[in-house]
């Protein structure tokens, strides 16, 4: 088996880990809520599409709103923002929810606050999918046994659902050879024949169509239709502490998420102001979903999923998980 993981972790390493964290992004117009006083707050993100409503929501007011600051700061993915939320050094962070769960099972105390990302449902027409080069031979999931596929971080969602495509097209998930890429990354290794497939999000995925690149499956979509893929979280600590903060933090981000979702044109301009991907290529962009809600079956698939691949030291529990 050529998968490169790790499944040896401990909480100990969850909380010690590099967090791959790059400057905060403490820009923005917020201001003090009329309650008294101003909340800054280190909310750890990945450059990509998802994130757009909180960066919107921080330029529309509503967190300034109800007195809080959102500083940003970068990071490859939420297997690296988990211990800087557990450790203290975020108190939110955004995360993909199978980091989450894994987390949970390692007895790091995280919990989910806000609803992040949901996919679109629909197959061929989701913010993220698994590609390959236009001239690749690989035609489905099946031909990747043997194949090197980027993900953005081993051991979260994406690893999963590789391997769900993979399962699901009939091929062995364990003859497909996993590593580590960041999403933005991801084109120039794809183009450049470094690697054979990519497991991309938006903006990437609107870069690799753009240089000629196919999709050969919707993996979010094979885990579950609808799928929760992530959320907005904090350490259970920070929750008891600061529990005043944690529902303006909660209220802003559903503001926000309502707004992203109602305001397509104005995610599409926000996002330029955080990654580097050209306008032409942004307008192709195809934007996730983002209800108040997250899909409670389709995380309890993505759980069975989770376990069924090894991931998970106990079974996670859902109930203490999510808000």
């Amino acid at each position: 088996m050529r998968r490169r993981l790790l499944i040896g972790l401990t909480a100990a390493s969850v909380l010690t880990a590099a967090t791959a964290c790059g400057s905060s992004d403490s820009g923005g117009p917020d201001e003090a809520g009329s309650s008294g006083g101003t909340t800054t707050v280190t909310v750890g993100l990945i450059p990509i599409v998802d994130v757009a409503p909180l960066y919107l929501g921080r330029q529309k007011g509503f967190f300034g709103e109800r007195g809080l600051k959102l500083d940003f700061s970068s990071a490859q993915g939420g297997a690296a923002i988990v211990p800087g939320v557990a450790s203290g050094q975020f108190e939110f962070g955004f995360s993909n929810m199978t980091s989450l769960m894994i987390a949970q099972s390692n007895n790091v105390p995280v919990k989910a606050v806000a609803n992040g990302i949901a996919s679109t449902g629909e197959v061929g027409d989701d913010f993220e999918a698994l590609t390959v080069r236009g001239d690749s031979p690989v035609k489905s999931a099946k031909d990747l046994e043997g194949k090197k596929v980027a993900i953005n971080t081993l051991k979260n969602i994406n690893e999963t659902a590789v391997r769900a495509s993979v399962r699901k097209a009939g091929g062995d998930p364990d003859k497909v050879e996993l590593v580590e890429l960041a999403f933005d990354q991801m084109p120039a290794a794809l183009d450049g024949g470094r690697i054979d497939a990519a497991m991309v999000v938006e903006p990437a995925l609107a870069t690799i169509k753009s240089q000629g690149g196919r999709e050969i499956a919707s993996p979010m979509i094979d885990i579950a239709p609808e799928l929760t893929v992530a959320m907005y979280f904090t350490s259970v600590e920070y929750a008891r502490e600061n529990p005043e903060v944690v529902k303006k933090f909660q209220e802003a981000t559903a503001e926000s998420l309502a707004y992203a979702d109602s305001h397509p044109d104005e995610v599409r301009e926000i996002v330029t102001t955080y990654t580097k991907i050209p306008a032409d290529v942004l307008a192709k962009v195809t934007l996730p979903k983002w209800p108040a809600e997250p899909n409670r079956a389709a995380l309890e698939e993505l759980a069975e999923l989770g376990a069924r691949d090894g991931l998970f030291k106990q079974t996670p529990d859902l109930d203490e998980l999510l808000p």
